[in-house]
């Protein structure tokens, strides 16, 4: 399901788009579960699978076989590429997505509807608040707390707690900007 009406009756990676969100309802009478791909923006990603979940829709993971989740505890309706690594006692919401060879180590609690880009590097026991975006090869030393709804910048070491709503980037990371 796609809401760009010109990828209706295309292909997508050999699946059929049968149209928006108007093709919903033919669904929900059959055993059917969705996964959210939406990966440019935790705010739509998160609206759109809330939208989807007050129509009715039930909602499973993607996952990667080559994702080893031995001691992990996983929510439903998340996204998991390729390579990535989800180390012992991890936790991991619901409607989140992590890219390709990403690292989250030990103990890290990563929250619901966030996005980890590929090559990502977030270390034992960091916590990462709901809706937050966190760019290509970001690094984030033991024991951070990043708030929800945070930006953190592509390539950015993030080397101490990040506060709700902020945007931040460099190495060191700096917050360039707060939002709400």
């Amino acid at each position: 399901i796609d809401n760009d009406p010109s990828k209706k009756d295309t292909l997508f990676c050999g699946y059929q788009v049968f149209g928006g969100f108007e093709m919903m309802d033919n669904f929900l009478t059959q055993d059917v579960y969705f996964v959210n791909l939406i990966t440019g923006s935790t705010k739509t990603r998160y609206e759109t699978s809330l939208h989807m979940a007050k129509k009715g829709c039930r909602f499973t993971n993607l996952i990667h076989p080559s994702v080893d989740l031995t001691m992990t505890k996983i929510g439903i309706g998340n996204y998991i590429q390729e390579n990535v690594i989800i180390q012992a006692s991890a936790q991991i919401g619901d409607n989140s997505s992590i890219h390709i060879g990403s690292l989250v180590a030990h103990e890290s609690i990563i929250g619901s509807s966030v996005f980890i880009a590929h090559a990502v590097s977030i270390s034992g026991k960091v916590e990462i608040g709901d809706g937050t975006f966190v760019g290509t090869n970001a690094t984030i030393i033991p024991r951070i707390k990043i708030g929800k709804w945070c930006t953190i910048g592509a390539g950015s070491v993030v080397i101490k707690d990040v506060p709700d709503y902020a945007t931040v980037v460099g190495n060191p990371a700096k917050v360039i900007k707060t939002t709400k």
